[in-house]
């Protein structure tokens, strides 16, 4: 069994409330969990209006696989008009 674990943090410069933070996550959690069947959830800023962290997992039996998939789960993060990308880690272990 192989586990892909990451960690994303963003800066979302269009946000005035967390409300407006809250809309713009939800689609992207949304649209991530659409496209690549992926748990994805607000891990840390919760309270803070222009910031996040986002953690997301995943499980398989191909590390190649996993980081590839983590890989493509970045860049989709990354292709959102509303987010910048200011920190990202993964990691890939075997058990």
């Amino acid at each position: 069994m192989v586990v892909g674990v990451a960690k994303i943090k963003l800066y979302l410069p269009g946000c005035h409330s967390l409300k407006d933070k809250r809309q713009v996550l939800r689609k992207i959690k949304d649209r991530t969990l659409a496209k690549m069947s992926v748990q994805i959830a607000e891990v840390a800023e919760q309270d803070v209006w222009q910031s996040s962290e986002l953690g997301f997992s995943l499980v398989g039996n191909d590390g190649r696989v996993i980081q590839s998939i983590m890989d493509k789960i970045f860049s989709f993060i990354e292709g959102f008009g509303e987010v910048q990308i200011v920190d990202q880690m993964s990691e890939v272990m075997n058990y």
